[in-house]
Order: C-alpha cells, then sequence, then structure tokens
C-alpha cells in the first residue's frame, strides 16, 4: 500500500516535471536566436549604490562608453559611508550626461533601497528607464542598444539576464550559475506564455508610466528587498513585457565566493518570493515540489526493488528531457560547461533549497542595500 502510493507519487512527479521541462521551459530554451530592432529613443540608465566604492569605478566608465545615440546615468548615492559619493562626483563632473541623487538618511525608509531607487526615478529625464546594480557591468558598449530594442508600443517592460562570472575550479560558483540558469528559464519561459512573474534589477527596463501606475514600490515598500522582481510580479502582464536574451544584452556581477553568504543571498531571495501574486507561488511550489518528490520516492522504491524497471526507465528518461530543454537553454544564456554537472549539481541545489525552506520558518533572513 505505502510502496504503491510512493509510485504514484513519484510517477506523478515525472508527469509535472515533463510538463513544466518541455510544455512551459521549452517556450524559451527551443525560441529561436533573438534579434531586436534597433532604437533611438532617449533613455535614463538608473544605478543605485550603497558602498560600492570599488565598483563604481569600473562599472561607469563602460555605461558611459556605450554605444548609443542619446542616453543619461543617473547615478544615485544611497547614503553610502565609503567613497562611492566622491566617485560619482567625479564622473559627474568628467561626463556631462551623468547625473547625480543624493539620497540623504530618512528615518521613515531608512536603508530602503526601493526609496532611493524612487527618488532616482523621478529625477530622470526620459521616460524610457535601464536598470542595473552597482556591482554588475555590461558585457558590451551594445547593451543600452540592446535592452531598449525590445521596446514597442505595447512592450513596455524588457527582462534581461544577470550572469554570474565563471570562476575557474569552483564548484559553488557552477552551482550559483545553475541556479541563475534555471531561475532566468523559468522567469523567461512563463514571460513568453503570458505570465511574466519576476525579473532581475542587475538588467531590466521599463517605461516610467508602468512605475507610476502601480504607484510605483508604495505596496511593498515594507518589505526591504523586491525593488526588481516584487514590482515586475506586480506590473509586468503578457500585453507589455517581453524578454531580451541575446550576449551583447547580458550584463555580469561577481558571484559569492562562500558557500554561507550564498546561502544567505538564497534566503532573501525565497522570502521575497512568499510575496509573489496567488498563481506564481503556487506554480513555483509545484515544481519545487515535484523536483524534491522525485529524488527522493524512488529511493524506497528501489530499495525494495518495487517495480524496478520501470522506476529506473523513468528516472532516465526525466534526466534525458531536462538535459535536452535546460542544455538549449544554456546555450542561449552562455552556461553551457554547468551543464557538464547537472545531475550533481541539481541534487546539491534541491536540497539546500529545502533547507532554506526549513531555515527561513524559525528565523527571518536579513536583508540589505
Amino acid at each position: 500500500m505505502v510502496l504503491g502510493t510512493l509510485f504514484g507519487l513519484f510517477i506523478a512527479a515525472v508527469a509535472v516535471q515533463f510538463l513544466y521541462y518541455v510544455f512551459v521551459f521549452g517556450k524559451f530554451a527551443f525560441q529561436k536566436a533573438q534579434q531586436g530592432a534597433p532604437k533611438r529613443i532617449p533613455v535614463s540608465v538608473i544605478v543605485c549604490a550603497k558602498n560600492e566604492a570599488e565598483n563604481v569605478l569600473k562599472l561607469v566608465p563602460l555605461l558611459a562608453e556605450q554605444d548609443y545615440p542619446q542616453f543619461e546615468i543617473v547615478l544615485i548615492d544611497d547614503a553610502s559611508s565609503d567613497d562611492t559619493l566622491a566617485h560619482f562626483e567625479h564622473f559627474e563632473a568628467v561626463y556631462p550626461n551623468i547625473k547625480l541623487v543624493k539620497v540623504e538618511n530618512n528615518e521613515a525608509f531608512w536603508g530602503n533601497k526601493k526609496f532611493a531607487l524612487t527618488l532616482g526615478i523621478k529625477a530622470a529625464k526620459y521616460e524610457f528607464l535601464l536598470f542595473t546594480d552597482a556591482d554588475c557591468y555590461p558585457t558590451s558598449n551594445q547593451w543600452i542598444k540592446e535592452m531598449t530594442g525590445h521596446f514597442t508600443a505595447q512592450k513596455t517592460i524588457v527582462l534581461g539576464y544577470g550572469a554570474y562570472e565563471k570562476v575557474k575550479g569552483s564548484f559553488l560558483n557552477k552551482l550559483i550559475r545553475f541556479e541563475t540558469l534555471l531561475t532566468a528559464t523559468q522567469y523567461f519561459a512563463w514571460a513568453r506564455l503570458g505570465k511574466p512573474y519576476m525579473g532581475v534589477g542587475r538588467n531590466m527596463a521599463y517605461k516610467r508610466e508602468e512605475f507610476f501606475r502601480v504607484r510605483g514600490f508604495m505596496d511593498h515598500m515594507k518589505i526591504r528587498s523586491g525593488d526588481d522582481d516584487l514590482f515586475i510580479n506586480q506590473a509586468a502582464n503578457g500585453k507589455n513585457t517581453v524578454c531580451s536574451y541575446t550576449t551583447d544584452s547580458f550584463t555580469y556581477s561577481q558571484p559569492k565566493t562562500t558557500f554561507k553568504d550564498w546561502f544567505q543571498q538564497k534566503r532573501r531571495h525565497v522570502a521575497t518570493a512568499q510575496h509573489y501574486k496567488g498563481f506564481d507561488s503556487f506554480q513555483l511550489s509545484v515544481f519545487y515540489l515535484s523536483q524534491l518528490l522525485f529524488l527522493i520516492t524512488p529511493i524506497a522504491l528501489l530499495a525494495f526493488q518495487y517495480q524496478w524497471i520501470v522506476v529506473l526507465s523513468l528516472i532516465g528518461f526525466r534526466y534525458i528531457f531536462c538535459w535536452i530543454v535546460l542544455g538549449m537553454a544554456a546555450g542561449k544564456l552562455k552556461e553551457k560547461d554547468v551543464m557538464y554537472f547537472y545531475p550533481l549539481i541539481e541534487i546539491v541545489l534541491i536540497f539546500t533549497q529545502l533547507n532554506v525552506a526549513f531555515t527561513n520558518l524559525f528565523s527571518k533572513p536579513v536583508h540589505w542595500k
């Protein structure tokens, strides 16, 4: 009886995984190579920084050298205590298209990036806004052109890919980049299905009217994180959202170098996702539950040799279609090397997510930036 129930759960898990990978994630993975239509619309590039002195020295010159006819760079200093503001003031004197926004500590919004971003958005000269973080950098001087090339009269939100640098010989680095690949595959695929649910602040763009249409960050201002995914979850829909995944549209940033730091980052992401719309939270929960059941149920079934030929066949079938779909997505996002370690990385990621879920039940993660 028990083994029969476990076998039924195993079959269901494989079926759910097949539906997700082939019919949902396949919408992105099997999509043809993307080509944008270059626009000449004026753009405000917005960067919010808090104690990022070293990173902004690298980022701002790369932004200033973008090959684009008309853009400004809005630099927001979020009450930094290091040399970030001094560097911003220097860049403002050097580059004529830089606008500096200084944020003072505010008792009601102290340390809240959403408050700082709101000031920057209001200060922007142009209606089309392109966002990245201070610890990121674009892959080429075509970044603005590639991201804004997807704006149309209807498409006023553009979701981009925020990748992480590769660290040779680091399993943690492959784990982080695999998780980033899987997350991007999910939000790109759901956006193509007309159900966008998140984006990353490291690389996204939208028209300012979308920001004010949902009252900016007001509905989730008290939640320290979510200036990117919670905003997109609220403002994006099938009619106004499009994805950009050409190589020149990527941004890169340095990944965490210790498992502890990455684990804390994951805790914050999971805590933020709890505030998604009902359908989005449900579909994410179903996906991760099916992953967990696929790993756990076969252990008991194979231990008792219950329908072992069927179980092994379905395990092989599941890994084949997952490898194909994620491999296609990894090719688009230039993350093919993580797929060489796919089964092992996935197992570690699933149990890390389970650990994160249990840890968050008993304590709230600390948010910063």
